[in-house]
């Protein structure tokens, strides 16, 4: 089987709940953590909705691919639980090739529970569990060097070793949204894939810590830190030939080494749950350049997408064909 693309990475049940209780507490002091969401501590917070979902990078973005017409397959760890089964079975449902799922026996499959904010944001517990145990074997390796594209989401365990496999596969182009075990590893850390990486993606807070994880820019003050268009340049240097990094509320921007390219947020209908929200982005942003080869309007489908996903609950609901955008 030749897949136009395989996504790697974290497969998850998702229990997302809402509640109007929460604060959030402006703390732009520290450029790491410039909001954060408080509770009354003791207290026992009412619950307003319950939603039974599903999630994970490597779902999410197989999710969206298959919306708009990919042939694509999901490669990851469940376990041999009624939640793996789940799983596999909400995939198979979107049209999402299951062959590269891997059961491991004895072992719980991810779970995260989601807690959503009247204003869509959201604070995320997980349990990666099963996801930590991916392992490529040899028929993997062979699968994935003949696909048109693999989108590498976040990963569990011993991250470092399933890199280097997945980066020593010939053929394929890479798109990587690292996950918080592989950023933190640092730029130097990371330069080696970096090379090999057509479209890397990152949000602000985690192109911050990249660049600050490199000796020659932990003297740089705050305001050069929180500019991207300073923060761009030096992650292309790094050597993917495309980085986006994603803002929140306040957009998106893509450099190519030539050009720098933003693109606004658009309105949504109805601002409900924020969870999954990169992933729709950045694996829209890949379906738009293979759909246009269009960096300006790659980022406008997916803000287009990103503002439909927000107006749904959970992180696979809401997402567009967006073959029929262009």
């Amino acid at each position: 089987m030749k897949y136009n693309i395989i996504c790697i990475g974290g497969v998850m049940r998702d229990i997302t709940f809402k509640t109007e209780e929460g604060i959030l507490i402006d703390n732009r002091s520290d450029i790491l953590r410039q909001e954060l969401l408080a509770f009354e501590n003791g207290a026992k917070i009412v619950v307003d909705e319950f939603h039974n979902l599903f999630g994970g990078g490597a779902a999410n973005t197989a999710v969206n691919f298959a919306t708009s017409g990919f042939n694509v397959a999901c490669l990851a760890c469940v376990g041999s639980d009624l939640s793996g089964q789940m799983i596999i079975n909400n995939l198979k449902k979107h049209r999402v090739s299951c062959k590269m799922i891997k059961v491991k026996h004895k072992e719980a499959s991810g779970l995260s529970c989601i807690l959503v904010t009247d204003h869509g944001e959201r604070i995320v517990f997980t349990s990666r569990a099963a996801n930590a145990n991916l392992k490529l074997n040899l028929e993997d390796k062979d699968i994935m060097s003949r696909a048109k594209w693999l989108y590498l989401a976040s990963l569990s365990g011993d991250s470092l070793t399933t890199l280097k496999n997945i980066f020593s596969i010939k053929g394929p182009k890479i798109a990587w949204n690292p996950g918080v075990g592989q950023y933190q590893a640092g730029l130097k850390a990371l330069s080696l894939f970096l090379k090999r990486t057509s479209i890397f993606c990152v949000n602000k807070d985690e192109a911050i810590e990249l660049v600050l994880s490199d000796p020659r820019y932990r003297n740089k003050s705050h305001k050069f830190l929180d500019n991207i268009n300073n923060l761009l340049p030096i992650l292309k240097e790094a050597g993917p030939e495309i980085v986006v990094i994603t803002n929140g509320a306040l957009g998106a921007h893509a450099y190519d080494g030539h050009e720098f390219y933003y693109q606004k947020v658009l309105q949504e209908k109805n601002r409900l749950d924020m969870t999954g929200v990169g992933d729709a982005f950045n694996s829209s942003f890949v379906i738009g350049l293979n759909l246009t080869n269009d960096i300006k309007k790659s980022l406008y489908l997916g803000a287009k997408n990103t503002a439909s996903k927000i107006a749904h609950f959970g992180a696979q609901n809401g997402l567009i064909d967006l073959r029929k955008l262009i």
